[in-house]
């Protein structure tokens, strides 16, 4: 099968968050299946030099937008097994940042999803399916409904979008991406196709246009279509609720393989665990924290804003560290909660460490250094991190949401299930107590933590079985393709039927203006009866001399001849007449 991905980032080219890694990871497995993969991204000027210079030129051309003619140039690199496609335009994707700081997104992005369905026949690749990741890729499946689709080389292409976070939608001007893209028909801008409140919104477009859509986890899945976790999106998605599908994502397990991991102080796996402590006293000596084997570390790795919990953490930080424990973060985000975090630092000396950037290296040392790992997050589409602490055998601490509920199980005293700790209320009260029995299996449930953290380090959180479940979606796509298909050929059969509907009609033609003459007729079917009578009265003129009063005047004269009997029954309607009529022949007289 040939599939194409369009995304904004991909791993290990660029990354600002999860998308990255998804795409990264899954295309070499599906080309590992045999398939026929590709994947473009803009050419960000941040892609290192090392991947550049790989970097062979395959075409380039010119995109319209609006009245504009922008360049685009293709670069590629084959990896892996896949086609990794850069494309170039120095004025969109030169810049120093990746998203947001600019107030051209929609006309970067707008250019991206353009010159994506452009360059298809000019590099020779007619896929199956384009799979659309995210706002920044969401108008390749609008665009190739409504302004491809009529052209033979796109007609059979069939799209899938998956959601990767639903709060980010690409909501811009209607007029601004009316022009860019050539949208100019208003009948588009309604609130079913591509208007959303009074804008424009590049994930609603794939949301109406796509022919499915998924998300990362089934858990985020089913929450989209409620109004708390919908983002005024959840009546659409519940509206294609049939075409709406969950795909837990999976990591890399090589990359995050404690055994073979050189980033970390000593590798560590489920037969020897000594490497752990080690990894232990390398980072709280690394961060400044008291070297101490018998504290818990609680690690945290991720964007530091709301979404991810932290304004739980905020309320009851105080409380947390009084406890004998201690807090790593890692991370940029929000100023509020780098301030907290700073603060935290400094009034809680060898307690907590804080360091605002984005470290891989260290990401993978406090995986493998911390003894627990806190995912309070609001939502979770899917959440990468969780999967990670539990390969490298630190327990994760999550709430009840999105993917975090598919992937961590609460350990459950009685039965003896569970690979973590869980909270389901949004309720910082709630997070501290989780952690606080939490830290008391850590002090004296040694078994118990050992055995969580064995189940931890044995799941399979590979991308093989999420590979599988997209093939299964991309197959469907093409099997309704294949009965279209089927279809197609069928056509002759209703052709012959309208034949012989045309044929059927030739009786019908005399019939046609006979229904016409019946039309003009009537005057003369009605005068037809009235000649009869008249003819037949001629031959009595004496008698019925007034034609049409015959048939009046016979019931009056079998009235008269039965007005002894019917005294009341006949004569009250007919006094009147013979009143009347004398009525009027008296001034008729006069």
């Amino acid at each position: 099968m040939k599939i194409l991905f369009t995304a904004s980032e991909c791993v290990p080219f660029v990354k600002t968050g999860g998308l990255a890694d998804v795409v990264g990871a899954l295309a070499p497995v599906l080309a590992k299946e045999g398939h026929d993969v590709r994947v473009i991204m803009p050419l960000y000027a941040s892609i290192p030099e090392k991947w550049t210079s790989q970097m062979t030129h395959v075409c380039d051309f010119e995109v319209e937008l609006g009245w504009r003619r922008q360049y685009c140039g293709i670069e590629m690199i084959e990896q892996n097994g896949v086609k990794w496609y850069f494309m170039d335009n120095k004025f969109y994707f030169g810049r120093p940042y990746i998203y947001g700081m600019g107030g051209d997104e929609y006309e970067r992005f707008g250019f991206f999803c353009r010159a994506s369905l452009n360059c298809l026949p000019i590099i020779d690749f007619q896929p199956d399916v384009i799979h659309a990741h995210d706002w920044q890729s969401g108008m390749v499946p609008a665009l190739l409904r409504i302004q491809y689709d009529h052209l033979p080389f796109f007609s059979n292409i069939k799209t899938m979008y998956t959601i990767h976070n639903l709060q980010y939608q690409g909501v811009f001007g209607i007029n601004q991406v009316k022009e860019i893209l050539g949208l100019s028909d208003n009948s588009l801008w309604t609130d079913d196709k591509l208007e959303c409140y009074g804008c424009a919104n590049f994930m609603k477009a794939a949301l109406v246009y796509a022919d499915l859509i998924t998300t990362v986890s089934p858990s985020y899945s089913e929450e989209i279509q409620t109004a708390y976790y919908g983002e005024r999106l959840d009546g659409l998605l519940r509206a294609r609720k049939h075409q709406v599908f969950g795909v837990l994502n999976g990591i890399d397990m090589v990359d995050y393989d404690p055994a073979i991991d050189s980033r970390i102080a000593a590798t560590y796996s489920l037969d020897n665990m000594e490497g752990k402590a080690i990894c232990k006293a390398d980072l709280q000596a690394k961060l400044g924290l008291e070297v101490n084997p018998n504290v818990p570390i609680i690690g945290m790795v991720g964007r530091l804003s709301n979404q991810k919990g932290l304004d739980l953490v905020d309320y009851v930080i105080g409380d947390l560290l009084k406890q004998d424990v201690q807090l790593v973060v890692l991370g940029m985000g929000e100023s509020r909660y780098v301030n907290l975090f700073s603060w935290a630092e400094g009034e809680y000396k060898g307690k907590v460490a804080a360091r605002f950037a984005m470290d891989h290296a260290l990401a993978h040392q406090i995986y493998a250094g911390c003894d627990m790992f806190l995912m309070p997050s609001q939502f979770e589409p899917c959440g990468l991190s969780q999967l990670i602490a539990l390969r490298y055998g630190t327990i994760p601490i999550v709430r009840e949401t999105g993917g975090l509920r598919d992937t961590v199980l609460s350990y459950n005293e009685y039965t003896g299930d569970g690979n973590g700790f869980s909270f389901f209320n949004y309720n910082a009260h709630d997070m501290l107590h989780v952690i606080e029995r939490a830290c008391d299996y850590y002090h004296n449930h040694k078994d118990v933590w050992a055995l969580l953290q064995q189940r931890g380090m044995s799941g399979d959180y590979s991308w093989t079985n999420s590979a599988g479940k997209y093939m299964d979606l991309y197959k469907s796509l093409m099997v309704d393709a294949v009965e279209v298909a089927a279809e197609a050929p069928a056509e002759p059969n209703p052709v012959v039927v309208e034949i012989v509907v045309e044929e059927a009609p030739k009786p019908k033609k005399p019939r046609a203006p006979r229904k016409k003459k019946v039309e003009e007729a009537p005057a003369e079917v009605t005068e037809a009866p009235v000649e009869k009578p008249k003819r037949t009265r001629k031959k009595a003129e004496a008698a019925p001399a007034e034609g049409a009063e015959a048939p009046a005047e016979k019931p009056k004269r079998t009235r008269k001849k039965a007005e002894a009997a019917p005294v009341e029954g006949a004569e009250v309607p007919a006094k009147p007449k013979r009143t009347r009529s004398k009525k009027a022949e008296e001034p008729k007289a006069e």
